[in-house]
């Protein structure tokens, strides 16, 4: 297990919110992952003119950890650009409880603000492969 450096972390998720592409809604969220081996993956939101095409930074940093090959996460770092921290979106929470279920999630702003929270937290009563096996 790597040992969590939250500001590291921290840092990553701004670095990537600086290069989300979101010429639409200029709504820039950076994220990023720290991997038991220790690796960081980071992104920033990346917007399509076809909206659905879009892709959160939270999905954008957890699918980049798992293409490398690091698919057990311990934390998670967000940054939005709001007056208060905001929870990832609905699709977000969904990935995030099934690729990175003991996560450590860290939510932040740009003024400083941080709040720390869990998968769990943030969908209660989730559905992932534990319920499909379930049958």
């Amino acid at each position: 297990m790597a040992q969590l450096d939250v500001n590291t972390l921290i840092g990553a998720a701004i670095a990537a919110r600086n290069l989300a592409y979101a010429p639409y809604s200029r709504f820039q969220v950076g994220a990023a992952v720290l991997s038991s081996s220790g690796r960081i993956f980071s992104g920033g939101n990346i917007e399509n003119a076809s909206y659905p095409l879009a892709m959160c930074a939270e999905r954008v940093a957890i699918y980049s950890a798992y293409a490398a090959g690091e698919c057990e996460l311990q934390a998670l770092a967000v940054v939005t650009p709001t007056s208060d921290v905001a929870s990832p979106c609905g699709a977000c929470r969904q990935v995030i409880l099934e690729l990175a279920p003991h996560a450590r999630i860290i939510l932040l702003n740009l003024t400083g603000a941080i709040r720390y929270t869990s998968p769990n937290e943030l969908l209660p009563y989730g559905f992932g492969p534990a319920q499909l096996n379930d049958q």
